[in-house]
């Protein structure tokens, strides 16, 4: 009975490799000190992000760090510090060690002391809802930062869609006083028409995923620090055909991460012709966030 083909064995050491490795580092120290970035002038561009958890400034954060690293002031605006109440101050205190790790600024959460944070929020509660708002409006309006990210509309887990629609609602509610670009990011859910492939060096990688380790409950329960590197690598692969172009060859990019830009133009977000949709790791991280009328 011919047994058919068999693998090579290169090909089933690769595979043994990335098993054995991914064992392995299940049992490293999750975290260890990295060298400090450069602080940023005090009048550098700002980018806000709004993280719909401790933990999301790391895992969509791959274009932020590239910002930061190019010297920008990146600030961390939590949107919430998690469900459960017992873990609050706990997260907190993570957040912090994290934020410090990528060399962001932090600001006090905005949903701090409340229960989740969903889509349904704005209709169970309204005056609630609406202080949220206007504590990202107040935030959008001190800042005025030059690029927003924030989740996808798709990004299917509850508290990220719910921050997708309170960042539109503060755009919103500042209207014409601030033009930006948005930049919308994914991790539950993946971009349906995402427009930007940023690459990321493997310094980078490791930097985002020791930020990620930061958040020990979080790990303990899901090793999402060390998904991460798989993650960033099925990103260049989608990122080939959803922002290259169908039927277009891989780039060289061993790891990357996708999103989508926009321009907020004081009223609605305009999508325009995009440029320079592949973002290779010598490129000016800035200029990508361009998007002309």
């Amino acid at each position: 009975m011919n047994p058919g083909p068999h693998v090579h064995p290169d090909l089933l050491h690769y595979v043994r490799e990335a098993e054995r490795l991914r064992a392995a580092a299940a049992t490293w120290p999750a975290t260890a000190p990295l060298p400090a970035l450069p602080v940023p002038a005090v009048d550098a561009p700002v980018a806000l992000l709004l993280s719909p958890h401790p933990d999301d400034e790391g895992l969509t954060g791959g274009w932020p760090l590239r910002l930061r690293e190019a010297g920008w002031r990146i600030v961390n605006l939590p949107v919430t510090l998690g469900s459960a109440m017992d873990r609050r101050e706990g997260r907190w205190r993570e957040l912090q060690a994290a934020c410090a790790v990528l060399g962001f600024e932090l600001l006090d959460a905005v949903h701090r002391a409340e229960g989740r944070l969903d889509p349904g929020v704005a209709q169970r509660a309204p005056a609630h809802w609406a202080r949220c708002v206007q504590a990202v409006a107040d935030a959008l309006l001190r800042w005025r930062p030059q690029a927003l990210f924030f989740p996808h509309a798709g990004d299917v887990q509850p508290a990220h869609v719910g921050t997708h629609a309170l960042a539109l609602d503060a755009l919103r509610a500042v209207g014409p006083a601030l033009r930006l670009a948005t930049v919308q990011t994914e991790y539950w859910g993946t971009l349906a028409a995402p427009n930007r492939m940023v690459e990321l060096s493997t310094e980078q990688v490791a930097r985002l995923a020791a930020s990620v380790a930061c958040h020990a409950g979080e790990v303990a329960r899901n090793p999402y620090h060390l998904n991460l590197p798989a993650q960033c690598m099925d990103a260049v692969r989608r990122g080939a055909e959803r922002v290259g172009g169908l039927g277009q060859a891989a780039p060289s990019m061993r790891f990357a991460m996708l999103y989508r830009v926009q321009r907020w133009d004081g009223g609605a977000e305009s999508s325009g012709t995009v440029a320079g949709r592949l973002l290779p790791g010598g490129a000016d991280a800035a200029a990508a966030l361009a998007v002309d009328a």
